[in-house]
């Protein structure tokens, strides 16, 4: 007599739903390698959806609580909400095929939906998307079927599933959608098309070099930051959750739009020949730097004066009757970033830069090449992976973070930090060294004071400057007595504007505020 196969067990049934999840972001990271397009890819696609919908405070939150790492927490809360769904339609599968098929096609859409709608965005990028659905409906019926027994064979299961088959089976599976995501992941890590990566560019010594750093610039005190910071330590703050890969061989640059009389397409090699090639030490800010935050790091760039750009294309200020006042830059990945023209075209140091700290632009920080504006936040002016500046009007155009609450224009306020001694600090009593770094990039710091507890503000001691666009180290020896302290520190600009101990958040224009720590000595 034939036995009628029963349900999967619910156990089995989540992890059929849990291996066929694995095999279909396999396959849709192997298509998305395959067409140089990983942010099409549905973990991805989704995740950048997130970050667009995500309302401000929320996303200032992240970046408070969770900092650079924001970007792995988000990614490590979709794989595990897809690895629940997963697991849910799994068993639904095994229950009637209508709910296994309701649930299956909620998560295609989901996905297609997210990778159309991104700024950059073809009818290619629906493809990841649609390989992961049939790797998924696949496996998922596979892991159905396969262990279920028919038969009165002596060691047939009496449940009619047989469990070893099924273990073979997600164990295979399993297996083969590690490797294949692995070997996937390694494939877009690559440059696009293979090409000319940052390890294979030797930069050219710059036609303008920077001046010559006076003695004392770095004080090199234990727990103070370098007057450089190292590219490994540099802050990263941006959107993008696949790094883009791109040959600088084959990238180009188009400056274009109002106001422009001759039309640029730059090469790579267009601005490493550049005869105004220049070598800038600028610091960088991130306007969601809380106040005493490190994201915020100095570097000695090499790049184009982007105003000599500007004008070799026809461009004129504003200050000069330009009708553009805003020049839009965009990212590879679809970032679009407002710069004011003004700025860029009243003498500053604005950069676009191929190197950093003396080595080509690593991938994190935008090569092959990136704007850099000193004085203002970076986003409204650190384009990362630029593809594209356009001149155009504020009225016309709102850049990327302007309808997410940001203000359109971002000049940096001035701010001072403490490095050392940190929060919470033991200390014994004494002579104790108080120093950190203060900033007021493209106006220079001219002032900082430090308070413990109550008592008047003392002048501490200024590092040499090395320029006005980068920050300035400082220090005080304090004579440290038994007991809680607070200490607290403020800057003064060259312009005679002293920090606001008003506190506000970094929404929508940078934060303000004092920053203080509180030491215990004993």
């Amino acid at each position: 007599m034939t036995d009628t196969p029963r349900r999967i067990p619910t156990g089995p049934a989540a992890i059929a739903g849990l291996v066929s999840a694995a095999a279909a972001l396999g396959a849709a990271e192997v298509v998305g390698a395959l067409l140089a397009r990983p942010t099409a890819t549905p973990v991805q696609a989704v995740g950048a959806g997130v970050i667009d919908l995500t309302p401000l405070p929320l996303k200032q939150f992240a970046v408070d609580v969770f900092g650079t790492a924001d970007k792995i927490v988000l990614i490590g809360g979709i794989a595990i909400l897809l690895a629940g769904a997963a697991a849910l339609i799994g068993v639904a599968a095994t229950r009637g095929r209508l709910f296994g098929a309701v649930g299956t096609a909620l998560f295609i859409t989901i996905g297609l939906t997210a990778a159309l709608t991104r700024p950059d965005a073809g009818p290619l990028d629906a493809l990841p998307t649609l390989a992961g659905a049939v790797a998924f409906i696949g496996v998922l019926v596979l892991s159905i079927r396969f262990p279920r027994v028919r038969g009165a064979e002596p060691d047939t299961p009496a449940d009619g599933f047989d469990r070893r088959r099924f273990v073979l089976l997600a164990g295979t599976v399993a297996a083969a959608s590690a490797g294949i995501g692995t070997g996937a992941r390694l494939l877009s890590a690559a440059p696009t098309g293979g090409g000319l990566s940052p390890a294979d560019v030797r930069l050219p010594v710059p036609v303008n070099r920077a001046a010559t750093l006076p003695d004392g610039v770095d004080l090199e005190l234990d727990g103070l930051s370098p007057y450089f910071t190292p590219n490994t330590d540099f802050y990263r703050i941006d959107t993008a959750l696949s790094v883009p890969r791109i040959d600088a061989s084959t990238w180009s640059l188009r400056i274009h739009g109002t106001g422009v009389r001759r039309e640029l397409v730059l090469t790579y090699d267009d601005l490493l020949r550049h005869p105004e090639l220049s070598e800038r030490d600028i610091t960088l800010t991130c306007v969601s730097n809380p106040v005493g935050g490190d994201y915020l790091g100095n570097a000695r760039w090499v790049g184009v004066p982007l105003a000599s750009l500007l004008a070799e294309a026809g461009v004129r200020s504003p200050a000069e009757g330009g009708p553009a006042d805003q020049l839009v830059s965009r990212s590879d990945d679809g970032m679009t970033i407002g710069t004011p023209v003004a700025d860029v075209m009243d003498g500053r140091d604005a950069l676009l830069a191929v190197g950093m700290n003396g080595r080509p632009l690593p991938h994190d920080h935008g090569f092959p090449v990136r704007m850099v504006v000193p004085g203002l936040y970076g986003y409204v002016s650190a384009c990362k992976w630029i593809v594209d500046i356009e001149l155009t009007t504020f009225d016309a155009f709102d850049a990327y973070w302007v309808p997410r609450g940001w203000a359109a224009r971002g000049p940096v306020k001035t701010q001072s930090r403490i490095d050392t001694p940190r929060e919470g600090a033991d200390l014994e009593p004494g002579r104790v060294v108080v120093a950190g770094v203060a900033w007021a990039q493209h106006t220079g710091v001219d002032r900082v004071e430090v308070r413990i507890d109550d008592g008047p503000w003392t002048d501490a001691e200024l590092a040499a400057e090395g320029s006005a666009d980068t920050w300035r180290q400082w220090v005080l020896e304090w004579d440290a007595e038994p007991g809680e302290h607070l200490l607290t520190v403020r800057a003064t600009d060259r312009e005679g504007r002293t920090q606001t101990p008003d506190r506000a958040e970094p929404a929508p224009d940078g934060a303000t505020g004092h920053h203080h720590v509180t030491v215990t000595v004993a």
